[in-house]
């Protein structure tokens, strides 16, 4: 592995990182999350036209860039040191790997370079509050997350040899679901006999889809209750017996590998805006900063986000070399995160308990995260499970 940054991976931060300051100020995220959507329509359709972002590790044929995981890890980490409420994670990082790995090539051909352009947001619609599970981060229960194939969750049925396939069910916590042009809905099917998950496409507008947007702990993280009643759907893929469980554990690495990124940019960030502080205010007729336990207590601050950066950049290049550690990598920057806002709130004093100030929000992004992907200790179980870390020694005589 070279840790060095290319020419390349420096200008898409530098780039991305000047466009954030311009148009994603601590108020301007505080507009863009009252919106209807959740977020600002203009600085998205920047970040697409300007800077590619929708489509940054798409293929070129498809209209993206092309980019491996490590530019992602890095676009990403500007975008958590702003807190900038996108559709890039549902859309970029959740849906569209999931369309380009199972989609047909009609599929793909359809959809994907609209995900690039810009024009078109998806969401991945996992029932309940199993994402974490589906995406194979913290267990996996053989596709009950999704429901089971008894009551709850999403159900899909055909109707008729050329009726297509209805779905009816719901799901509460969908990231961007509000909002999103295109649904990938994963559903149970076959009964009991052949009960088994499948993934399926629905337009956002279709017939029957209630979306509700909801009030989340994480407000730069939009999510949504959305109902389907006998929704029509599209199997995605041509294949009604393709295990989708291993393009959805892959599927998880890569966004654990990109939340850590995003998770280390908002640690940071939280981190220089406390120190920032520290110097400027007084007690006892000196800047606070110049104390000791301050210095001590920001000092283990930024060892850990040192320490959750390293482990985000590892996991980013070894999702494209066959090594997993994307849950490991995440649990360490979601736990720098936490670390870091908890600290800033506290050294900040009195104000930084306000609505009015931003230390909270960093603080509600790792809460949130844990609450969507973890929690920590539950990333690092299961990763350690997966090693067989936990399995008895043989014991020889």
């Amino acid at each position: 592995m070279d840790a060095r940054f290319t020419d390349e991976q420096d200008e898409i931060r530098r780039a991305l990182r000047e466009l954030l300051h311009k148009r994603c100020g601590p108020e301007d995220v505080r507009a863009a999350v009252d919106r209807a959507g959740g977020h600002d329509p203009g600085l998205w359709t920047a970040l697409s036209e300007q800077l590619g972002l929708p489509g940054l590790a798409l293929p070129e044929a498809y209209g993206g860039v092309g980019c491996s995981g490590t530019e992602v890890a890095l676009a990403v980490e500007e975008l958590g040191r702003s807190l900038a409420p996108t559709p890039f994670l549902a859309t970029a990082v959740l849906a569209a790997p999931l369309l380009l790995a199972l989609g047909t090539d009609a599929q793909r051909a359809e959809l994907l370079p609209r995900i690039a352009a810009g024009g078109l947001t998806a969401a991945l619609a996992v029932p309940g509050t199993r994402l974490g599970t589906a995406l194979a981060l913290t267990g996996t229960d053989g596709g009950d997350w999704a429901g089971g194939g008894r009551a709850g969750g999403i159900q899909a049925r055909r109707k008729g040899q050329e009726g297509g396939w209805r779905l009816y069910g719901e799901a509460d916590q969908v990231l961007d679901g509000h909002s999103a042009g295109l649904l990938l809905v994963p559903a149970h099917t076959g009964g009991y006999a052949r009960s088994r998950v499948l993934l399926f496409l629905v337009a956002g507008d279709a017939a029957g889809v209630v979306r509700t947007r909801r009030t989340a702990l994480d407000a730069t993280r939009s999510q949504a209750r959305v109902q389907l009643r006998e929704v029509h759907a599209e199997l995605l893929g041509a294949d009604e017996d393709t295990d989708i469980r291993p393009a959805l554990a892959s599927l998880g690495d890569f966004v654990a590998a990109v939340l850590a990124g995003e998770a280390v940019g908002a640690a940071d960030r939280a981190l220089e805006r406390t120190v920032e502080y520290v110097k400027q205010r007084e007690q006892f007729g000196r800047v606070i900063g110049s104390f000791q336990a301050v210095k001590h207590r920001l000092a283990d601050v930024y060892v850990a986000v040192r320490a959750a950066r390293s482990a985000a950049y590892y996991a980013a290049w070894a999702t494209a070399h066959g090594d997993h550690v994307g849950g490991l990598a995440l649990a360490q920057a979601l736990e720098a995160l936490r670390t870091a806002a908890g600290e800033g709130i506290q050294l900040h004093g009195g104000i930084g308990f306000t609505w009015e100030h931003e230390a909270h929000m960093y603080f509600k992004r790792a809460a949130g995260d844990e609450l969507l992907f973890g929690p920590v200790h539950r990333l690092r179980g299961h990763a350690a499970a997966t090693a067989g870390l936990f399995e008895r020694a043989e014991v020889t005589v």
